[in-house]
């Protein structure tokens, strides 16, 4: 299994949770790594929300003892204030600090900021530089393709994160144009590599193990990052590190085991946010989980009005019968 070392940090395996805004909560982390990802990437963090002590803010930031190492993951498009935010934080137990620079939101965007920044490579340097020499821990940067396809720089964008100090740039193959949708470019992926000395991680579309095996065969990327193929599906860490591992990989969990987890990561969401927010924030990963299940339509039609957790509890009952 591959090591990967990003700056003065070495992780124990090149397999990453990708940074997704709404589901890479403390919650959903944990359970990442209990099934072996290498590196866990936190929900995207505004710099002037903490600048300006957003009370919403300090609960994003939250970090368990038992989930290192973390990459926290902030954006913004203000050079100074971001290093001034990067050195205010550095004592925070993240290992890795990474600058957003593909979030395709449109509030984001329209704000400068997110992959708004694609348009900008000098302000990209100017980001990274600033952020760089603020602090000793090392430095990523998420970039996309390009913003649109008329568009398409990412190895101009990677090229100047680099030189600026990065210590390792992730790609999505998909520009700001395409959200999520059509298919990654992993050829993009791949020309970013051959251009860049700092570790390349590649990121789109890896939705198994043999998904992961062959982009870094066909990118020659150092790490994959692992996105929507987690939703639902935190097994495909141990899927994916055993397959690149020993060219098998465990067996699918049971439906036992899937609800057993599911039942965990409801408990580590009542401990983190109270049962009220708990049931909302479940309600998404309960419906990822449940697709493919005898009764799971019907069960995720009614999620959306179920109101506790036990309602949920005895939801997951009927799709889960134990005898």
């Amino acid at each position: 299994m591959s090591k990967l070392t990003i700056g003065n940090v070495t992780l124990e395996n090149n397999v990453i949770l990708a940074p997704m805004a709404g589901v890479t909560d403390l919650p959903f982390r944990l359970l990442c790594k209990e099934q072996g990802a290498g590196l866990l990437c936190m929900e995207m963090v505004s710099a002037k929300a903490i600048h300006y002590k957003n009370k919403n803010t300090e609960a994003l930031m939250e970090i368990h003892p038992e989930e290192m190492p973390v990459s926290l993951q902030l954006f913004g498009s203000e050079p100074e204030l971001m290093g001034e935010i990067a050195k205010q934080i550095e004592h925070r137990p993240f290992t890795i600090l990474d600058i957003n620079m593909g979030c395709p939101v449109p509030k984001v965007v329209n704000n400068g900021e997110g992959s708004a920044l694609m348009k900008d490579p000098k302000k990209v340097y100017d980001i990274v530089y600033h952020v760089s020499r603020a602090i000793s821990k090392p430095v990523t940067v998420k970039i996309r393709k390009g913003f649109d396809a008329e568009h398409v720089n990412a190895v101009e964008i990677a090229k100047a994160a680099e030189a600026a100090g990065a210590a390792a740039v992730a790609v999505h193959g998909r520009t700001r144009a395409q959200y999520y949708s059509g298919q990654a470019d992993w050829d993009i992926i791949a020309k970013v590599k051959d251009a860049l000395s700092i570790p390349v991680i590649g990121n789109g579309d890896i939705t198994s193990p043999q998904k992961a095996a062959q982009m870094l065969e066909q990118t020659g990327c150092d790490g994959v990052m692992i996105g929507r193929g987690a939703q639902g599906n935190p097994w495909i860490f141990k899927q994916i590190t055993s397959y690149l591992e020993t060219g098998s990989f465990p067996e699918a969990p049971s439906p036992i085991e899937v609800k057993r987890v599911i039942q965990r990561h409801a408990q580590l969401q009542l401990q983190v946010k109270g049962e009220y927010t708990a049931v909302r924030e479940m309600r998404k990963h309960m419906s990822w989980y449940t697709t493919g299940y005898p009764n799971s339509a019907k069960f995720r039609q009614m999620i959306n009005s179920m109101e506790s957790m036990d309602e949920l509890m005895r939801g997951l009952d009927e799709i889960f019968p134990e005898e």
